[in-house]
């Protein structure tokens, strides 16, 4: 992601998430730490026609990262792109070096939930009105280190979405 796909990103957060989407200064912040040879982020655009329909962001501190967000636009659900994003924030972590992965997502998402759960993510708890205004918890999940290879050693294989570009 770049500093010119903030707009079109923030168009896309408040279509999927209107009660507590990002600001642009959220994203304006995550992507000042995304470069240089210090970068510990990992912030990506899917493009199909130009168009962005998708985004993600991972932050590694230490061994652990954290999934911050995903983002697939609604005319895009069903095509893979969701698993192709975490994919590639899963390699992320792994050249991160990172150990142990992350996230939180709504109680009520059950499609992320299920995406998650397809690499490997586990619930360990709750975060209690996580998600503000609305006050709708957080279910936290976990995906357990990889004995072989980092936390995209066993996931699953993703095909390519035909003319869908995922770039940092």
């Amino acid at each position: 992601m770049r500093w010119w796909d903030i707009d079109p990103v923030l168009e896309l957060e408040r279509q999927l998430f209107p009660e507590d989407a990002w600001s642009r200064g959220m994203f304006w912040s995550e992507l000042a730490h995304a470069r240089g040879p210090e970068a510990t982020r990992r912030y990506l655009v899917a493009e199909d026609g130009g168009r962005i329909v998708g985004y993600a962001g991972l932050v590694a501190s230490g061994d652990q990262a954290d999934v911050q967000t995903i983002a697939v636009a609604r005319d895009h659900w069903g095509t893979g792109l969701g698993s192709r994003l975490l994919a590639e924030l899963l390699r992320a972590a792994t050249a991160f070096e990172c150990a142990e992965i992350m996230l939180e997502c709504r109680v009520d998402n059950v499609r992320a939930q299920k995406l998650y759960e397809r690499f490997g993510f586990e619930p360990i708890g709750f975060r209690r009105g996580y998600y503000q205004p609305g006050n709708v918890d957080a279910l936290v999940m976990r995906l357990s280190p990889a004995s072989d290879g980092g936390p995209a050693a066993d996931a699953p294989t993703v095909n390519g979405v035909q003319g869908t570009q995922i770039h940092g």
